[in-house]
C-alpha cells in the first residue's frame, strides 16, 4: 500500500513508524514538504531510496497511484492540505487539530461531507486502554447515568507553547485547540452526547513581559537567573525551544477554563494549566453517576471506582504502552485496515469537527465574556 505524505513533520514521522509497523505492506511512496531536500538526505541515511519527492500536494496527488495520504503539517495549514486529499477520495490520516478557524471548520465539514474518503484523525486519547476500561465501567451501568465531569489538564511541559513556534497562535490556533482538543474527543467518546452550549474563560498571568520580540534565551541578559531559561536548564530541552517566554510577542494563555452543558442537562467543566511542573502534573478525569464515580489520570495510570452507597472502592492499575497508553499504535493499524476495506474509522473526521467546534467556541466565549452555541452557523 503506497502511502503520501504531505508534510513530515516531527508528530507524523512517529507516526509513519507505527503505520509501517503495524502492516508490512505499507510504504512511504512519495513526500511533499518545504524542507525536502533536508528530508531526504535525513531519509536516505535510513536506507529509504525510493522516496519521490513533490513541491506541491497537487503534484504528488494527481501522479502517484496512492493508497492513502497522511498530513503532519503546521496546524494552520491542516484544513487546507485536509480537502486537497479529500478532493481525490483518498483514506486520509490527519493530525489535530482538524481546523485553526471558524471559516476552515465550516470549509473542512463541506469538504468531507462532498468526498468518500475515510479519515482518522490523530486523536489516540480515545483508543488508550485508560479510556477503553473507563467507558467499560461507566457502559456497565456500575456508576449510573453520568451526569456531571470534572476534568483537567495540568501540563508540566508547558515551556513548549511559549519557547517554540507553538507560541504563534496564528499557526497553533490557541491552547485550547492545541491540548484541550484531545480531552474533549476522549470524554465526548467515553459520554457519547451532543454538547450544546459553552462558556470559557482565559487567563495569561505567568509569561508575559516587555522583553523584545525575537528575543531568545541565549540572548538574554538574564539567562543565567530565569527559572525558564534553556541555557542552564535541568531539563534535556528541544533545541527550538529557544525563545523568551516573557517576551512582548508571547502568544497563548497560560490557563484556561470552560463549562460545556450537554442535551440532557448536564454539564462537564475542563481546566487546563500550562505554568505548572513536576509531581503537580494531571491529567484525566471524573465522571459522576448517582450511584458512583469513576476517575482517573494518564500519568499515574490508575483508574478509581467509588461506590456511593457502599464502602467499596475499585483500583485498576493500568499499563501504559509504548506511545499514549497504545493510543498511537491502535490509531496506526487502524488507518492500515482502512486503505485495505477491512474496517471503518475509530477516530472520524466528524470526531475532529466536533472537537475543533467546542475549542472554537470556547476561544469566542473566553474572548467576547459570552456563551456560545455549539452548532454550525
Amino acid at each position: 500500500m503506497k502511502i503520501g505524505v504531505i508534510g513530515y513533520g516531527l508528530r507524523i514521522s512517529h507516526v509513519i513508524k507505527e503505520v509501517l509497523k503495524a502492516d508490512a505492506d505499507c510504504r512511504i511512496e512519495a513526500i511533499v514538504d518545504v524542507r525536502k531536500d533536508q528530508i531526504k538526505a535525513k531519509l536516505l541515511e535510513q536506507g529509504w531510496d525510493h522516496i519521490k519527492y513533490y513541491d506541491t500536494p497537487e503534484q504528488m496527488l494527481e501522479t502517484e497511484q496512492l493508497d492513502g495520504a497522511m498530513i503532519g503539517t503546521r496546524c494552520n495549514l491542516h484544513t487546507t492540505m485536509g480537502l486537497k486529499v479529500l478532493q481525490h477520495d483518498l483514506p486520509l490520516y490527519i493530525e489535530k487539530p482538524v481546523a485553526t478557524n471558524y471559516e476552515d471548520l465550516l470549509r473542512l465539514k463541506q469538504g468531507y461531507e462532498a468526498s468518500k474518503s475515510p479519515a482518522v484523525v490523530s486523536f489516540p486519547l480515545r483508543v488508550t486502554s485508560i479510556v477503553e476500561l473507563v467507558k467499560e465501567i461507566i457502559q456497565s451501568g456500575k456508576i449510573g447515568t453520568v451526569e456531571h465531569v470534572q476534568a483537567i489538564n495540568n501540563v508540566p511541559y508547558g515551556r513548549v507553547y511559549f519557547q517554540s513556534w507553538y507560541r504563534n497562535e496564528v499557526e497553533t490556533g490557541g491552547l485550547f485547540l492545541q491540548k484541550a482538543t484531545h480531552d474533549l474527543d476522549y470524554i465526548q467518546a467515553i459520554l457519547g452526547q451532543r454538547p450544546i452550549t459553552v462558556c470559557a474563560m482565559t487567563s495569561k498571568q505567568i509569561f508575559k513581559g516587555n522583553k523584545s520580540a525575537g528575543l531568545k534565551c541565549v540572548d538574554c541578559e538574564d539567562n543565567r537567573t530565569c527559572l525558564e531559561s534553556t541555557v542552564h536548564s535541568e531539563e534535556v530541552l528541544d533545541p527550538t525551544w529557544q525563545y523568551c517566554c516573557y517576551a512582548e510577542d508571547t502568544g497563548n494563555e497560560d490557563s484556561g477554563s470552560a463549562l460545556f452543558q450537554y442535551e440532557s442537562g448536564m454539564h462537564m467543566s475542563y481546566s487546563q494549566n500550562f505554568f505548572i511542573r513536576k509531581g503537580a502534573a494531571a491529567r484525566g478525569a471524573r465522571f459522576m453517576g448517582y450511584k458512583g464515580t469513576v476517575d482517573f489520570d494518564f500519568y499515574t495510570g490508575i483508574v478509581k471506582v467509588h461506590m456511593h452507597h457502599t464502602a467499596r472502592v475499585e483500583t485498576y492499575e493500568i499499563g501504559a504502552g509504548s506511545n499514549h497508553f497504545g493510543g498511537d499504535e491502535k490509531l496506526a493499524r487502524n488507518f492500515t485496515e482502512i486503505m485495505k476495506k477491512t474496517a471503518s474509522s475509530i477516530s472520524t473526521l466528524d470526531d475532529g469537527l466536533m472537537s475543533a467546534l467546542m475549542c472554537i467556541k470556547a476561544q469566542e466565549s473566553a474572548k467576547t465574556g459570552t456563551f456560545q452555541t455549539l452548532n454550525w452557523e
